[in-house]
């Protein structure tokens, strides 16, 4: 037992504990920041898995690949209808993994501010 409290005393979490005061305001910018960038990464990763998807699944030109992924990624839907059987599956599920990425994007950039509020309201209790 006390080996898992020294592993779990270790481990590196992006928060801090409930326990430790409040980070200053330069400090939760920074980490506002970066977990900003990380959601822009996640954007751009699963906009280029789209353009590639696109581009050779559903053998369209760069930039019809491009529009047509950024508007699955947004949430309006395809640009170019999809004539092969192997484009509509991966239109189906790229439309589905899109989804699933703008609530865990969304999920990444609010984690640092529903932490500080979170943390905020134990310190005062």
């Amino acid at each position: 037992m006390d080996e898992n409290k020294l592993i779990m005393s270790k481990a590196s979490y992006p928060f801090e504990h409930a326990k430790k005061p409040l980070l200053d305001l330069k400090a939760f910018r920074q980490r506002q920041f970066q977990f900003f960038m990380y959601a822009v990464a996640l954007i751009i990763l699963s906009l280029i898995i789209g353009i590639f998807g696109y581009r050779y699944i559903g053998d369209m030109d760069w930039v019809s690949a491009f529009y047509n992924a950024a508007l699955i990624l947004a949430g309006m839907g395809p640009a170019n209808e999809l004539t092969t059987n192997g484009a509509k599956i991966f239109g189906g599920i790229y439309s589905l993994f899109s989804g699933v990425i703008f609530l865990s994007t969304v999920a990444v950039m609010f984690a640092p501010l529903v932490h500080r509020f979170l943390h905020r309201i134990h310190l005062e209790s």
